[in-house]
């Protein structure tokens, strides 16, 4: 009997699917379907079910599923997943990390594993009864914790005391010297547990709906599967998924001993990751995602808040931004009103709606009895309403979105390209129309808006692309630089890249020519790239037939 191998990657925008024959490698059927949110096995079981569909393949036929995923490195981009607190131990030098609190005490060991001093119990005590109602997740690190790890763990043991909930201490997961990258090693797990377990469940929820039993594969950010329960118990490890996969479905596709940079377009994100000899570059102290540098070993890559999906929004000044948060396209929203009534500048530049199902556990609030009562809103609406606007709405709304109570629209370049006629997998009327509103507020038509905002994503795309560039050769960011370069009141900068791109994503092929051409190289879009990261999945886990697994029920 004929053996598969079945690759799915989620992401933020669509879920995608590939059935491999293990013996040919040979690529039977590929599917995409939109990532639901509110419930993630629905989108995993409709992408399973169209597959053995397509092929005509029976459940038993199915000999593992490799999971890849770029929903940790979007929740980290978009500063979403678990409320985390840091506990650093012993440590002077204060730092900044992107989660809820980073709190210092004293305690901690030397080189050789001495006490430095003692744990200050009585402080920790009271900070965590402080914490406990803002937090959902705590991080612990402790000075030269690999040496001695004693502190972290009776720390450990009194958050579990005072507030049982996960506590992931940074002995476990990192051995290398750096107080900061290790405690963003220890906070990186916390934050991305719920996330990657909520994954997890999903897919195993969806697969026995449809009776298939075999062993289920997560991909680890340095290419190597893992089972489910380490996947989640050590979520940061997933944290470059997707990126992995992108690279080693790139790197099958370059030219032996060629050097390359693989380029792949999300609706959330944008991810790139090198090729040198024909293999994906390796990162050699630890993965740096946003904001976030840590020491989970990963492919060397690169990701930005910029993507098919990135929100596009027109203060009342008239300035454009766009990303990192992800909205859904008005081209491929449901059930929207008028536009007319709610689409505009500032604070009408978003649609905000309840998602379907889970509304037995929404919070009562002000904000969530207004979503009830007028099914959906902007956050011109609520601050009418409410009073609520700045950061205090932000804050609520990030919270209804990480607990997937909520889901907002808006204009992306994913409209843009339907406008442009790019594209076509939505309402393309939907489109122009929010397009000729918006590009009325700045004084222009519908096309020049779509094509100012094409333009713009391109040139994010490129300047992420320069930007991982130079921090891998010269170790330095040119961020600030790069953004401002072609608004420069003297300076003017050129950049070109000497190596070929490959581009992967639902929406490589319409933003990727321009940025070859502008750094004046070649561009290849490889046969099925649009589900590139499921391909690569699907690979990797070929590559691991003898890896231990776990059973999909």
């Amino acid at each position: 009997m004929q053996k598969y191998i079945i690759g799915i990657d989620t992401g933020g925008t669509y879920t995608d699917a590939v059935l491999l024959d293990i013996d040919s490698s040979a690529i039977i059927a590929t599917t995409k379907k939109p990532t639901t949110h509110y419930d993630l096995s629905v989108a995993t079981g409709n992408a399973l079910a169209d597959l053995l569909k397509i092929s005509g393949a029976a459940p038993d036929q199915i000999e593992k599923i490799v999971l890849s995923s770029t929903l940790a490195t979007n929740s980290v981009v978009e500063n979403k997943g678990a409320r985390v607190a840091i506990i650093v131990i012993g440590y002077v030098k204060h730092f900044r990390l992107p989660v809820k609190a980073v709190v210092f005490v004293k305690g901690g060991h030397n080189i050789l594993g001495d006490e430095e001093q003692p744990l200050e119990l009585e402080h920790l005590v009271h900070l965590i009864e402080g914490l406990k109602n803002e937090v959902d997740a705590y991080g612990v690190c402790s000075a030269m914790s690999f040496k001695n790890p004693a502190h972290e763990m009776v720390v450990e043991k009194a958050i579990s005391m005072l507030d049982p909930k996960p506590v992931f201490c940074s002995h476990r997961i990192s051995d290398l010297a750096g107080m900061e990258q290790r405690a963003a090693t220890a906070g990186l797990h916390a934050k991305l547990m719920p996330v990657m377990e909520e994954f997890i469940t999903g897919v195993v929820k969806a697969m026995e709906g449809l009776q298939l039993s075999c062993p289920v594969l997560v991909i680890g950010g340095n290419g190597q599967p893992m089972d489910g329960d380490k996947a989640t118990r050590e979520a940061g490890l997933t944290v470059a998924s997707g990126p992995a996969c992108t690279a080693f479905f790139g790197a099958a596709h370059s030219v032996e001993s060629a050097n390359a940079l693989v380029i792949d377009v999300g609706g959330t994100t944008t991810d790139i990751a090198m090729i040198e000899n024909g293999k994906p570059l390796m990162s050699k102290e630890g993965c740096h995602i946003g904001k976030w540098k840590t020491h989970v070993k990963a492919i060397d890559m690169h990701t930005g808040g910029i993507g098919g999906d990135s929100h596009v929004s027109i203060d009342n000044k008239g300035k454009i931004s766009i990303g990192p948060a992800r909205v859904t396209p008005l081209a491929t929203a449901v059930n929207l009103p008028p536009l007319k009534d709610w689409l505009g500048t500032g604070d009408r530049d978003k649609l905000i709606a309840l998602q379907p199902g889970n509304r037995d556990k929404l919070p009562e609030n002000q904000l969530t009895t207004l979503l009830i009562q007028k099914g959906n809103i902007t956050p011109a609406t609520i601050r009418q309403e409410t009073g609520l606007s700045g950061i205090p709405l932000d804050k609520q709304l990030e919270h209804l979105t990480r607990q997937q109570f909520i889901f907002e629209c808006g204009f992306t370049p994913t409209d843009a390209l339907h406008v442009l006629g790019k594209i076509d997998i939505g309402n393309t009327n939907i489109a122009m129309e929010a397009a000729n509103i918006l590009g009325l507020a700045i004084g222009m038509t519908a096309e020049q808006f779509a094509q100012m905002v094409v333009d713009k994503t391109c040139e994010q795309i490129e300047n992420l692309l320069i930007d991982y560039v130079a921090k891998h050769y010269w170790g330095h960011s040119l961020t600030s630089f790069i953004s401002t370069r072609n608004n420069h009141p003297v300076l003017g900068v050129d950049f070109s890249i000497k190596t070929p791109l490959i581009g992967i994503g639902a929406a490589a092929r319409f933003l990727l020519p321009e940025v070859a051409k502008s750094l004046k190289t070649t561009i290849f879009f490889p046969d099925h790239c649009e589900v590139g990261n499921a391909i690569g999945a699907a690979m990797l886990g070929m590559q691991a037939q003898n890896t231990p697994s776990v059973d999909g029920h």
